[in-house]
């Protein structure tokens, strides 16, 4: 009696423990997407985005982000994907972060 009554308490337990680490999926639209990789090297031109297989990039402060439309919302691109070199083409920045000129 005593076994059957540790094993339906053992029952009861692992059934609520189970039940507690089921997860349901979320609404529809809200899964996680990344973006392609950036290709080696990337050429903006006076505004700071940049647009490849239906993605929009935006470049400012060293950083990446990209969004499947301009206007955001934007999301951080993975350092992975971040190109080798990023050139501004039309003006030249000197290395300290100084002002552009037109070449």
């Amino acid at each position: 009696m005593k076994n059957l009554r540790s094993m339906l308490l053992l029952t009861l337990v692992a059934s609520f423990m189970l039940a507690s680490c089921v997860l349901s999926p979320g609404p529809g639209g809200y899964g996680v997407e990344i973006a392609p990789a950036l290709p080696p090297i990337v050429v903006l031109s006076v505004e700071p985005y940049y647009y490849q297989h239906g993605y929009h990039y935006y470049y400012q402060n060293d950083r990446w982000q990209y969004s499947r439309s301009r206007s955001g919302p934007w999301t951080e691109l993975p350092r992975s994907h971040y190109p080798q070199e990023t050139r501004h083409s039309g003006r030249d920045r000197d290395e300290r972060g100084g002002e552009f000129r037109r070449q």
